[in-house]
């Protein structure tokens, strides 16, 4: 794929860093069946620019990603076709990101959910706004904690961090998830678009090649939890055909309405 085929990501040069910007502010940045497509290929896409030495992730509109689209997640949990093909396109962004050659940073602000985490996390450095609220979230929707959590989380925050927050679906915020080791930097909310580019020129004035073999070295540690992802990948996909999913998203279904309802009353 090339820059123009692409319908919910933005990109712009500004010298050798790509800006890649989730665009669809308009839902937080949700991930629909196309924005997941698309990110499934967004890595390849920058490997081939022999412009880009780094890649900088950011959502426009103050969030990062709200996770998977509510209607996507209610056409998964009824129909089984679209939750196969998922699977591939899921293991292709989490393997995309860990064999790009170039470093990925990522600019967290706001809500960072789910899929979005997979893309926030995965990334080589994560600066994330001292007010923004992280969760995997899967658990609160009654589905596995697939994507990437079992992959990355325990090596990030350890064990006993990994199960509370991934079994519970509490929400952090952004200085919480830097106290235990989630996220790279913690700033304030404004400043997170500063540092993450200061991250990300720093490492382009580094030696390519360097950077290049020292991650592919450090991401031997998340190839080898390969199985395990895969595992928590094809539990999470079969998953949404169980009556929780449904119960779960009814629920938020009645809330979202409750709370529209409200604010349209004043």
């Amino acid at each position: 794929m090339e820059h123009e085929d692409y319908e919910h990501i933005l990109f712009s040069h500004e010298d050798d860093v790509l800006r890649v910007t989730l665009n669809r502010p308009e839902c937080m940045n949700a991930v629909n069946e196309r924005l997941h497509y698309e990110l499934a290929h967004v890595w390849d896409t920058a490997e081939r620019d022999p412009e880009v030495a780094v890649i900088l992730v950011e959502g426009a509109g103050g969030n990062f990603c709200s996770g998977g689209d509510l209607e996507m997640v209610e056409r998964m949990a009824n129909d089984p076709n679209l939750t196969v093909a998922l699977v591939d396109e899921t293991a292709d962004i989490a393997y995309g990101m860990i064999n790009c050659s170039k470093p990925i940073v990522s600019a967290i602000q706001g809500m960072t959910i789910g899929a979005g985490m997979l893309v926030a996390m995965l990334a080589d450095v994560s600066v994330v706004a001292e007010t923004a609220r992280l969760t995997d979230g899967h658990s609160r929707i009654g589905v596995v904690a697939g994507d990437h959590a079992v992959l990355i989380w325990p090596l990030l925050c350890g064990m006993a961090k990994a199960k509370r927050y991934l079994l519970t679906g509490e929400f952090l915020t952004g200085a919480e998830a830097e106290a235990i080791g989630l996220v790279s930097a913690c700033v304030p909310h404004d400043q997170v678009p500063v540092e993450a580019m200061r991250f990300a020129r720093k490492l382009a004035e580094r030696d390519p090649l360097a950077l290049n073999w020292t991650k592919r070295a450090l991401n031997h540690w998340l190839r080898s939890a390969g199985s395990a992802f895969e595992h928590s990948l094809a539990l999470e996909m079969l998953s949404f055909s169980q009556p929780g999913v449904k119960r779960e998203l009814a629920r938020l279904r009645t809330a979202k309405e409750a709370k529209q309802a409200q604010a349209a009353s004043g």
